[in-house]
């Protein structure tokens, strides 16, 4: 796979080339969206299998119970950032990916032969415990490699648009276990089905589609920046190498805390906020998300695309200033309809901002390293990072609900929009100022 898609001297693009590259992009993308997936299934399926790993007659210690769970997983995601980016940056991008789905198929696996709680008492709940933590390493290491290589099998004319498809099979991964959620719940089973045994599917079909994810990914084609950096430096992948880019390190940290708030509230904790703060029905509420989940896929190549014409940083700086003075008055309002239509609205406006670091954030973090950590140095600080203001979003944000003052929440995350917009319009645009061709 040759680094330009252009042949010299010429406007023409390489068929052959763009097919090879396109293929590549399809099948590393598949494996993402199979990641998140299976991740996104078991906030989906809470409800109806909470009561066979958590006994108790209160659903709200259940559901509690397997928030801390889920938790979990945040917790193992640095982990997993370090461990799969190291394989990457060591042995190669195809090999990272790959295991990182095996893993992520051993977490699914487990969810879905696991007894409950009345056959093998406590111990049901501590192997759902280590499933989740086997799953928070999976994923953590499949955000750095996944945006590594999509980046570097990109051509440079259309990175910004073909990395995009990194957050699209991200969403995509929810809408999926959405779907499945809605096929089981209106078409095959009864919700006593449900809670008894249907529970069980989604992660059966998750832990299938990993190994067909698995077996694709074993046919990748290793990027030709990897092959090129090993004839140059000898591998390492090592924090101790990575440590001599600490401004490289900051500027992730800086560029991700706004955009993963944004990103989890408008996500995760935006189903939990259209029930019980806007007060839709749960059928109303699934619809307005779903929808709202499609047109934000819709808008990430769109937004990666102009980001290949105009640059990164614009677009980064268009979501910190939207977010920093939007946020506020877009969720006070959405807090106060009563309306579906108005509510989709609303979300997809936002979207029309968040937008704007969601697609391009995986190839600017890319763009900042040079091959040989560059893997490690996208996935470990954007863990982290994820963590610390991804993960929380939900629960700050829940929090400030308890204690009669949920408005505070929306302060908080435009709070840290603008935190992360003071790096977006001091570092440099990475499309023109890109280590992408850097191998030390």
């Amino acid at each position: 796979m040759t680094e330009q898609a252009i042949k010299p001297g010429s406007d023409h693009i390489d068929i052959a080339d763009a097919e090879r590259r396109i293929k590549a992009i399809l099948i590393g993308s598949i494996g993402n969206l199979v990641e998140w997936y299976d991740f996104y299934a078991y906030t989906a399926f809470a409800l109806y299998f909470a009561p066979a790993f958590f006994p108790g007659s209160d659903p709200v210690v259940q559901q509690l119970n397997v928030a801390v769970v889920f938790a979990a997983t945040f917790l193992m995601r640095p982990l997993g950032g370090w461990l799969f980016g190291y394989i990457a940056d060591h042995f190669g991008r195809r090999i990272s990916l790959t295991l990182s789905v095996v893993f992520m198929c051993f977490g699914s696996l487990i969810i879905a032969a696991t007894p409950t709680y009345a056959t093998i008492g406590f111990a049901a709940p501590v192997i759902l415990a280590l499933a989740r933590v086997i799953e928070g390493l999976s994923l953590g290491g499949e955000y750095g490699t996944s945006a590594t290589y999509l980046s570097e099998v990109a051509d440079p004319r259309h990175r910004g648009f073909y990395s995009s498809f990194q957050y699209v099979t991200l969403i995509g991964g929810q809408l999926t276990a959405i779907i499945v959620l809605l096929l089981l719940q209106k078409v095959f089973l009864t919700p006593d089905e449900l809670k008894a045994w249907g529970w069980r599917i989604p992660f059966a079909i998750g832990a299938a589609l990993a190994i067909f994810a698995a077996v694709m990914r074993r046919n990748l084609q290793e990027t030709e920046a990897f092959e090129e950096a090993k004839k140059v430096v000898k591998p390492t992948g090592s924090i101790t190498n990575l440590l001599r880019y600490p401004r490289e390190l900051l500027l992730v940290v800086g560029l991700t805390a706004g955009g993963t708030a944004a990103f989890y509230t408008f996500t995760t904790y935006m189903q939990t906020f259209v029930k019980l703060s806007v007060g839709l029905t749960e059928d109303q509420t699934t619809f307005v998300i779903f929808g709202t989940l499609i047109f934000a896929t819709i808008l990430q190549p769109i937004y990666g695309a102009i980001s290949d014409k105009i640059g990164r940083k614009p677009l980064l700086i268009f979501f910190g200033v939207a977010g920093t003075l939007a946020t506020v008055p877009l969720l006070m309002t959405l807090k106060e309809t009563k309306s579906p239509f108005v509510a989709f609205i609303l979300i997809c406006a936002a979207w029309l901002f968040v937008a704007g670091y969601t697609s391009i954030n995986a190839v600017v973090k890319a763009e900042l390293f040079p091959t040989n950590v560059r893997a490690l140095g996208v996935g470990l600080p954007y863990a982290i990072t994820v963590s610390i203001f991804g993960g929380t979003a939900p629960a700050i944000a829940l929090y400030f609900k308890s204690v009669g003052h949920e408005e505070w929440f929306y302060y908080y995350l435009a709070g840290v929009i603008f935190l992360s917009l003071i790096i977006y319009s001091t570092m440099r645009d990475t499309k023109h100022a890109s280590a992408m061709h850097r191998h030390e």
